[in-house]
C-alpha cells in the first residue's frame, strides 16, 4: 500500500523542483523512496509466480533514479515527479518486453508490453506478427484484455506501410507501430486502497500473454 505522504511529497517537488528545496527535504524523499520500494518488493513476489523470467530480479534492480539526465533536455528540472518500475529479465537496463508502473499524482498506470525496442528487435516482432497475426490479434481481443486496456498504444507510429509490407497486409495498423505497449490509468484514489498490490498483480498478469509473445518472437528468430 502506497502511503499519502509519499504522494504528496511527488505533488510538492513538482512545485518545488530544485537542488536547494530537495536537499532540505532529503529526508522526506527517503522515506517516499523507502515507502515505493517496499511496494515494489511485494508486486514482484506476486509476479514472479507467474512470470519466471522475473525469478532473479531484484526489487532495486527495478526502481528508477529520480534525478533526471537534462543534458539534451531544455527541461532543466534536476529531479522527476514521478517514481517508475520496470519488471522485465534484467530490470530497468536490460531492453526487452515487460511491465511497468508508473507512480505519479493524478497521472498513475501500468503498462505492459515492449516500448520502443531497437531495430534489429522490432524487425524481428513485426515478421512474427507477419507470420502469427491470428494469434497476436486473439490476444489482443480477448474480451477481459481489451476491457482494461482497450489496443495498442499508437503514440509511437509510422505513417507509411514499414519496408517490405503492403498497404493492404491485415495487420498493417499493427505493423506500423514502433512500440506494442498497452496501459490502465490508476486514479489517486486507487493508488491508496489497501488492495492496490492485488490489483497491480491482476492487471499485470493479464499482460503477461502479450509480453511473452514479444519475447518469443525475438527468440523464435535469433
Amino acid at each position: 500500500m502506497i502511503q499519502p505522504s509519499t504522494l504528496q511529497f511527488l505533488k510538492t517537488i513538482k512545485k518545488n523542483n530544485n537542488k536547494e528545496w530537495f536537499d532540505k527535504n532529503r529526508t522526506k524523499y527517503e522515506i517516499a523512496k523507502q515507502d515505493y520500494l517496499a511496494f515494489v518488493t511485494e508486486v514482484l513476489l506476486g509476479l514472479k509466480l507467474k512470470d519466471k523470467t522475473l525469478h532473479l530480479l531484484e526489487p532495486k534492480q527495478c526502481v528508477f533514479r529520480i534525478n533526471r539526465d537534462v543534458r539534451f533536455s531544455k527541461n532543466k528540472d534536476p529531479y522527476k515527479t514521478n517514481f517508475g518500475a520496470s519488471f522485465s529479465k534484467g530490470g530497468k537496463k536490460i531492453d526487452c518486453a515487460g511491465y511497468y508502473f508508473h507512480l505519479e499524482p493524478g497521472a498513475s498506470f501500468i503498462a505492459g508490453g515492449y516500448w520502443m525496442p531497437m531495430a534489429p528487435e522490432l524487425k524481428k516482432i513485426r515478421q512474427e506478427i507477419d507470420y502469427s497475426f491470428k494469434e497476436f490479434n486473439s490476444i489482443l481481443l480477448a474480451k477481459k484484455f481489451k476491457l482494461n486496456f482497450g489496443g495498442l498504444s499508437e503514440s509511437e507510429k509510422l505513417a507509411r506501410p514499414p519496408k517490405g509490407y503492403e498497404i493492404d497486409h491485415p495487420a498493417i495498423e499493427y505493423l506500423k507501430l514502433k512500440s506494442f505497449v498497452v496501459s490502465m490509468q490508476i486514479s489517486d484514489k486507487e493508488v491508496l486502497d489497501k488492495n492496490l498490490v492485488k490489483k497491480i498483480k491482476n492487471k499485470t498478469w493479464q499482460q503477461q500473454k502479450l509480453a511473452t509473445d514479444l519475447r518469443k518472437s525475438i527468440e523464435a528468430l535469433n
